[in-house]
């Protein structure tokens, strides 16, 4: 039986086809084998949630509202996910939650009362990746063509599909290496970020960057 807990999403790129700045439900497209990949895992009874940057809102290019219905539809083609957490922030905000920062992991995990390390998080870009690693959690990486060849040598664990990395989850997560050593990758070493105080970490400390993309 697979130990993690939950696996966290990145939505767009990873869940659905990216469409940049999307405030239109109807051009919500899912990637092949996501509601089967993600009904495997709720089989399970792994939790599931979606953490996304949606810097469109801080650009003025879509409304929280806008938001909202795009999830509303991803809900209505994969199911029900048990949380949510969206960052309407943009690059230059400093906020806590945009990934590469560990913020929305790290409450995404504590909403459904799980352990960082306990907790997958799948995305297709290297801010998805160190934010999880950043939080405690474990990444996964799904490389698509956005995805710089320098993130995919840099993640921990990396998957061909959507579908291949849910089978990871399920088939027992090589989370270390065959030696016992933490698993490689420049991510992998990324700072834990413990969110004990309740409070998200802000400040100097709260990871500067290493990746962007237009999220």
């Amino acid at each position: 039986m697979s130990p993690v807990r939950a696996v966290l999403f990145d939505r767009d790129g990873t869940l659905v086809h990216d469409v940049p700045y999307n405030a239109a439900p109807e051009r919500v497209r899912p990637v092949e084998g996501a509601r089967e990949a993600l009904d495997a895992l709720r089989a399970r009874g792994i939790r599931t949630g979606v953490v996304t940057n949606q810097s469109g809102v801080a650009r003025g290019l879509l409304t929280e509202a806008d938001v909202r219905r795009v999830n509303k539809r991803v809900e209505e083609l994969l199911g029900p996910f048990d949380v949510w957490a969206v960052c309407p922030h943009g690059p230059e905000d400093g906020c806590p939650c945009r990934k590469p920062r560990p913020g929305m992991i790290l409450d995404a995990a504590g909403r459904l009362g799980a352990d960082p390390a306990d907790c997958v998080v799948v995305g297709d870009i290297g801010s998805d990746a160190e934010a999880a690693c950043r939080a405690g959690a474990h990444a996964v990486l799904v490389p698509t063509p956005v995805t710089r060849p320098e993130e995919t040598a840099a993640a921990p664990h990396v998957a061909r599909d959507l579908s291949a990395a849910v089978r990871l989850v399920l088939d027992g997560p090589p989370w270390e290496a065959p030696d016992g050593a933490p698993a490689l990758g420049l991510y992998a070493g990324a700072e834990h970020v413990r969110w004990a105080s309740g409070r998200l970490p802000t400040g100097p400390d709260a990871a500067p960057p290493r990746t962007g993309r237009y999220l």
